[in-house]
């Protein structure tokens, strides 16, 4: 499994459901890497999407503990276990966690890989992931050339889990 996700300097993820950043080459890069495979999210996450509908050229997977949520065009889980045991189904490198804050900080324990865009900038957010540059579990493998958009300047960065945790 790995995880995707933009981070300002202090791992703020989010503000009030919204993104932190619009950055086209960002956006560009998740649609390109999670485009055919599977995503994971939470009911916020793809509330938040545009008209609330799934990703498209995706397999949507909602974990929400709201027994009564159904979506068309995604499978709904209600606990990490029923999650778990629907991953089985698929490959775990066609995996990608995509949010939001609560999935993200739950599951990251399991992706093997993380695709952290990282920005040099510190805005308002009330959402933050969890610091892979303090875990001595992660390390990071790849960062890309500074590139720079909207007065943004960011990079692309791949951490590799030295300690999977298995499910």
């Amino acid at each position: 499994m790995k995880l995707i996700v933009a981070v300002a300097k202090d791992w703020g993820i989010g503000c009030e459901g919204d993104l932190l950043f619009d950055l086209p080459g960002d956006m560009s890069f998740f649609r390109n890497a999670t485009k055919n495979h599977v995503v994971v999210m939470g009911r916020p996450t793809l509330l938040s999407l545009p008209g609330g509908k799934p990703l498209k050229n995706r397999t949507n997977i909602v974990l929400t503990s709201d027994e009564n949520f159904i979506r068309e065009g995604c499978i709904v889980c209600h606990s990490t276990e029923e999650l778990f045991e629907e991953l089985k189904n698929y490959d775990s490198d066609d995996v990608y966690i995509i949010g939001g804050g609560k999935i993200y900080n739950q599951l990251f324990p399991y992706c093997k890989e993380a695709y952290i865009t990282k920005v040099d900038a510190i805005v308002n957010a009330d959402t933050y992931l969890h610091n892979f540059d303090e875990d001595k579990n992660w390390k990071l493998d790849f960062k890309s050339e500074v590139n720079e958009e909207n007065g943004l300047k960011y990079t692309f960065n791949t951490y590799k889990n030295l300690n999977v945790k298995e499910f």
